[in-house]
């Protein structure tokens, strides 16, 4: 269906006048341009809309990542405050810290829930705003004192938790974080440990994270290194199971914006890591709330396109009916030409390469009796090239040994073996000849050598054997006419014919790659790998007395002539061991070539 509509536009293409021609390709291109541009300048568009919303992200997810920092160092600056002003100072046996708590705690009340030491045995030591522990409550099975106590690090900043330690009289539950970290403590001259526990409203964290906007529909959430939810503005429904989060996945991002698809909705997401913690700052903005805006600016974009082809398809019919006309009087004088008209009235007229056109016509009948004859002597001179160029292509001396072997088969009454041999002689100059080609297929220029093969094994009285081995995907490619042959001829001479034992050859073709390879393995004299690396780079070889008259060299040279210097021969020998010379060609499809091409 495809290839009918391609042949009816094709023919309605060439039917097609002058002018239409011009205008329609112009504005084809013309449009084709446009969308080109307008399909760059989109693009562009949606990249630099991503890249400022990705840069907005950033910078809007550090300022909440200063904010929590700053909060954060708060945290530790109490601790530190706590720690080495008031417990290293004091021994617990003389003295207390209660003070020095209460000066802390209330310079940060508004933020500061309580500040807690307790001895190793999880006892409250010192204790600020509240001192009384509940019942049934032991502090050493909280996460964040045994993180204290096996010193995982310095400090330890604890998920959101409900504060559940102490009683509280207003029966308050509050969400705090936790900061604890290991401590000495002394007592009595002692030093025994312990852990300092400093407890922030977690509303502070909240507060931080809650009115930050990225895009429309976006929003920031704070995680843990290991994927558990500090901060969420839809918390209660993830743990609800009413919706999901990526929080998991996102403890594998570093620091930076990322594209991923979750739960079939495209969104970027920008990723910070919080330091001391390992907490992980996500913001996170939905791809359509990016590409809210592109709609509009795609019919904008359409209209435009849609007035400027407009404008340029009259611009075209006015330019090509300029240039047109002109060039219609001087086809009809060609017709007129091309009915025999002796003389013609040919015009003169429109743009400067018209009227040049025109007299170039009145020159070119002048001149056209000269130049047929002229053409008429070449084409004669060239089929006299072939003539000779497919004459040095047989060797006399062959074909006289040939026909010399066919009399004495037949005098001696061996007629199955004179039909044999001449059915093979027939074969081999048809493909010789080949309708004066220089590339057939592997398959005849294979069929050529067994042909070849064939007369010299009945000449030579079967004193060697041998055997074509060729892969079916190999037949159906370009080989130039007249490769192998010679290179059959070189091993029976070279390599056979003064051997005492019985002679073997071996042709097969194959692939490899996009590489098609023809090896002519003999099992002859050989020579040393030195001496063949020289063949085909001297001519010393490419002379003989006996062979075909094309040489090694002469094949190696061809190959590369029509297929370029990465290919051509290769010859691997070894003394008393045999000769491999090894043919190398693209693997090409011999139907998608033309002769002209080659």
């Amino acid at each position: 269906m495809i290839k009918l509509i391609k042949d009816k536009l094709s023919l309605y293409y060439k039917k097609a006048s002058i002018q239409y021609i011009i205008s329609i390709s112009f504005t084809i291109v013309a449009v084709i341009g446009m969308i080109v541009v307008g399909g760059a300048l989109y693009i562009r568009f949606s990249n630099s809309t991503e890249e400022m919303i990705s840069k907005n992200n950033e910078t809007i997810i550090e300022q909440v990542n200063l904010n929590l920092d700053s909060y954060l160092r708060n945290m530790m600056k109490i601790s530190d405050t706590i720690y080495y002003r008031a417990i290293k100072k004091v021994d617990m046996s003389i003295n207390n810290i209660d003070r020095e708590m209460d000066l802390v705690y209330e310079a940060n009340k508004d933020y500061l829930i309580s500040i807690t030491l307790f001895s190793e045995y999880g006892e409250i030591i010192e204790s600020y705003p509240l001192n009384q522990l509940k019942a049934n409550i032991d502090p050493r099975e909280n996460d964040w004192f045994k993180n204290a106590r096996n010193k995982k690090e310095n400090l330890h900043f604890s998920t959101p938790h409900v504060q559940n330690l102490f009683y509280d009289p207003n029966y308050k539950y509050t969400w705090v974080v936790s900061l604890s970290r290991a401590v000495e403590i002394t007592k009595s001259g002692n030093t025994s440990s312990g852990v300092l526990l400093v407890d922030m409203n977690f509303s502070g964290i909240e507060q931080i994270c809650k009115n930050v906007e990225v895009s429309k529909n976006g929003y920031v959430y704070l995680i843990d290194r290991d994927g558990e939810i500090i901060y969420h503005p839809r918390q209660q429904l993830i743990y609800s199971n009413l919706i999901n989060e990526n929080t998991y996945e996102a403890t594998k991002y570093e620091d930076g914006n990322y594209i991923e698809s979750f739960e079939g909705n495209k969104r970027l997401v920008t990723v910070k890591t919080v330091g001391y913690t390992g907490w992980k700052l996500v913001a996170i903005s939905p791809m359509s709330d990016i590409t809210a805006d592109y709609n509009e600016l795609r019919v904008f974009a359409i209209f435009i396109m849609l007035f400027a082809i407009f404008i340029l398809i009259s611009i075209n019919m006015f330019v090509s009916s300029r240039i047109a006309n002109p060039i219609r009087a001087l086809e009809k004088s060609v017709k007129e030409l091309e009915d025999g008209v002796g003389k013609l009235n040919i015009p003169e007229k429109g743009s400067y390469e018209i009227q040049h056109l025109g007299k170039a016509i009145k020159s070119m009948v002048k001149q056209m009796n000269h130049l047929m004859d002229n053409i008429m002597k070449e084409q004669e001179s060239k089929r006299k090239s072939e003539l000779n160029a497919l004459q040095a292509q047989i060797n006399p001396h062959f074909l006289y040994n040939t026909l010399d072997s066919i009399i004495w088969m037949i005098e001696n009454e061996n007629y199955d073996g004179a039909i044999i041999m001449v059915t093979a002689l027939a074969r081999f100059f048809r493909i010789s000849l080949s309708k004066g080609k220089n590339v057939i297929t592997v398959k005849d220029e294979l069929e050529h050598a067994r042909n070849y093969l064939t007369i010299q094994n009945i000449r030579y009285k079967n004193k060697f054997t041998y055997n074509i081995e060729a892969e079916e995907d190999t037949l159906n490619l370009t080989s130039i006419k007249l490769i192998i042959q010679p290179l059959i001829e070189n091993a029976i001479y070279h390599g056979m014919e003064y051997m005492s034992g019985d002679g073997d050859i071996l042709v097969k073709s194959y692939k490899n790659g996009e590489n098609l390879y023809i090896d002519i393995i003999d099992n002859g004299l050989g020579m040393t790998q030195e001496v063949a690396d020289k063949l085909l780079i001297s001519n010393i070889s490419n002379h003989q007395k006996k062979g075909s008259g094309i040489g090694l060299r002469n094949v190696h040279e061809r190959i590369k002539l029509y297929f370029g210097d990465k290919y051509g021969l290769e010859v691997y020998s070894e003394p008393d061991e045999g000769t491999t010379i090894r043919i190398h060609m693209p693997s090409i499809e011999f139907d998608s070539i033309k002769e002209n091409k080659l």
